[in-house]
């Protein structure tokens, strides 16, 4: 009894050294869990990561403007399907956890499976994208800063009236812009 009780004075009150030392060690596990969490965050945003379970999609976006262009500026996948603030980026990535848990299953594992459930994921992420204002395109695009002069007459005027007023967002008008259209036939609730 008298072991117990000299053992809950010591816990009840510690020496400043330990003291000291548990919030020492508090703060160095801290900084480890922070940066290997970050580590995989950021090893979860690279190209080679999503080609991992998304290669037909990877190789369609070499042929277009967001791979190469004439000022040599590249996104990348997580560019338009990640949001950039860490908040938001926490959520979109619990979200895509179901995707890694569909490609283990075998769900999209090769490109023909992919290729069968490319409509609903499509439709699914144009959903994700117009609920949140296409926010990932507005990282890089800013329509406030849009010259409408060198735009043709037909982006000119849906730019300066269907998205200015807010009725549309930019996932509206360009599904295709990065990736090939699906075959839409048969998915539910495709618009």
């Amino acid at each position: 009894m008298k072991l117990l009780k000299t053992f809950w004075r010591r816990l009840t009150s510690p020496s400043k050294v330990a003291v000291g030392l548990v919030l020492f060690m508090g703060f160095m596990g801290g900084l480890l869990f922070w940066g290997a969490f970050n580590t995989g965050m950021e090893a979860t945003n690279t190209e080679e990561f999503c080609a991992g379970c998304h290669a037909p999609i990877v190789k369609e976006i070499r042929e277009t403007v967001h791979f190469a262009n004439r000022s040599g500026v590249r996104a990348i996948c997580s560019d338009c399907h990640v949001p950039h603030n860490w908040t938001d980026k926490i959520v979109r990535k619990v979200q895509a956890s179901k995707e890694l848990v569909a490609y283990a299953m075998g769900t999209i594992s090769t490109e023909e499976k992919f290729e069968e459930r490319r409509g609903y994921l499509a439709n699914r992420e144009w959903h994700r994208m117009k609920e949140n204002d296409s926010q990932e395109c507005r990282n890089c695009h800013e329509f406030e800063y849009m010259d409408f002069s060198e735009q043709g007459s037909r982006s000119a005027k849906q730019h300066s009236t269907a998205l200015a007023s807010g009725d549309k967002t930019c996932v509206d008008c360009h599904k295709g812009i990065a990736h090939k259209l699906p075959d839409m036939s048969g998915i539910e609730g495709w618009q």
